[in-house]
């Protein structure tokens, strides 16, 4: 099955573009944080042992979802304190769920 990424492009303090996908959107204490991890752009497990393709634990990030706009948001980096928290959070499923809560 073909899914579609979402990929966010940001830009280092040297200019060099990094692409990050969400892998997941969630809620703490009434604010939304994204978890995302770097994109390898060519597609290459970047293994020097195997040379194979396959899937490597990638170091992901957490990020406040702020809302810019009607339409757009900006990914906010956290303080460390809270990024801890909030890597334990979603390691443990813990996080709120206010996204379903509001549909209904």
């Amino acid at each position: 099955m073909d899914e579609e990424l979402d990929l966010v492009v940001f830009e280092d303090d040297e200019g060099n573009e990094i692409t990050m996908e969400v892998l997941d959107y969630f809620f703490y204490e009434g604010k939304e944080y994204a978890l995302l991890a770097e994109v390898d752009e060519d597609g290459e497990c970047g293994c020097d042992e195997c040379g194979e393709d396959h899937d490597h634990q990638r170091d992901a990030y957490i990020m406040e979802v702020v809302a810019v706009g009607d339409d757009e948001e900006e990914f906010v980096p956290v303080a460390e304190e809270l990024a801890d928290k909030l890597v334990e959070i979603v390691q443990n499923g813990l996080f709120e769920d206010e996204e379903d809560d509001a549909e209904e």
